[in-house]
């Protein structure tokens, strides 16, 4: 594994998501989620070819989303100087929020030295479950395979609450309806978002606005980003993969990929030495969005670094050309 990634890397990230959110905030509300996302890669990439950077992306999203190929898993990023870092791109995270109008989509930027995160081409989907500090230690892998209720049993006991209490982020897909049925049975209450789920992950995994734990399948590109800033937060994280269609378990299988194994966050991402940057594009529970005025746009981001697991907002102002 190389170097560790040094400390003001994070800035360089941030200053790269910010140009994501800057230009794909023009997009809010005018139902173009794929030009949205076309003006937040090139605006993303323009930027961090200038950060002293040897990136990687380690997975991809191409074959989900086709016009996402600008950020193909292997292709470098960065100036090619400077540590050599895997990362994880999503320029936006939310597509469809931010199309319509709606709260929570932000662009995250993710990071850890070279060879840190697991890497299970051609998989493109995980089974997972996150939670916060208060939680880590309760974790255990037998979350994944027992029914919802023993799990929302075991995480009301670490927080102290009645399952009445808890609230389960979950992705509003219909492979998720057997599991939203399992909760609303044991009691539990469910928030059901079509899309961001790295807001909801970081939701879960900062225990704030409400949001006891994460549950459900989603992209192997999002939880690795997640798993780094899990590992930031003290939180704890379980992943599995969990192909979605017979060619998706044909690939697995192909490439002598392990669909049983259970995976923690400190498996998912080997290193502590990890970097998280979120900027928001339209106003969440985390991070308020961009709000343009002539000739200046202000942006709210969030920074988290494993090492110290350290956390820091930061506001800024940006003149824009007229």
């Amino acid at each position: 594994m190389s170097a560790s990634l040094p400390p003001n890397l994070g800035l360089d990230l941030i200053r790269c998501g910010e140009a994501a959110a800057l230009a794909a905030g023009h997009w809010m509300g005018l139902a173009n989620p794929d030009e949205a996302d076309r003006a937040a890669t090139d605006a993303m990439l323009s930027v961090l070819s200038g950060v002293n950077l040897a990136g990687r992306v380690v997975v991809g999203k191409e074959g989900r989303r086709g016009q996402e190929a600008g950020l193909a898993g292997g292709q470098i990023v960065g100036n090619g100087s400077g540590p050599e870092a895997d990362v994880i791109l999503d320029p936006i995270d939310g597509r469809t929020p931010l199309a319509l109008g709606h709260p929570g989509a932000l662009a995250a930027i993710a990071a850890a030295p070279r060879g840190a995160m697991w890497c299970p081409q051609p998989a493109a989907y995980m089974e997972k479950i996150i939670v916060d500090a208060q939680v880590a230690a309760a974790l255990v892998p037998e979350c994944l395979d027992a029914p919802a209720a023993w799990t929302l049993a075991l995480v009301a006991r670490a927080k102290d609450k009645r399952v009445r209490d808890l609230v389960v982020f979950v992705l509003a897909r219909f492979r998720h309806a057997e599991l939203v049925r399992e909760i609303r049975s044991a009691g539990a209450r469910v928030l059901e978002r079509l899309d961001g789920e790295i807001s909801g992950a970081l939701l879960a995994a900062t225990g704030e606005k409400g949001v006891d734990l994460m549950m459900g399948v989603g992209g192997i590109p999002e939880g690795l980003a997640v798993a780094c800033a899990v590992k930031a937060l003290g939180g704890a994280m379980l992943g599995r993969l969990a192909p979605q269609d017979e060619a998706e378990a044909a690939a697995v299988r192909e490439a002598g990929l392990d669909r049983h194994r259970i995976l923690t966050q400190a498996e998912l991402v080997t290193s502590q030495n990890v970097l998280f940057v979120a900027t928001g594009i339209t106003d969440g529970p985390l991070l308020s969005g961009v709000q343009y005025e002539r000739g200046r746009a202000r942006s709210n981001s969030l920074l988290l670094r494993g090492e110290g697991r350290t956390r820091r907002l930061l506001y800024s102002e940006h003149l824009l050309d007229e």
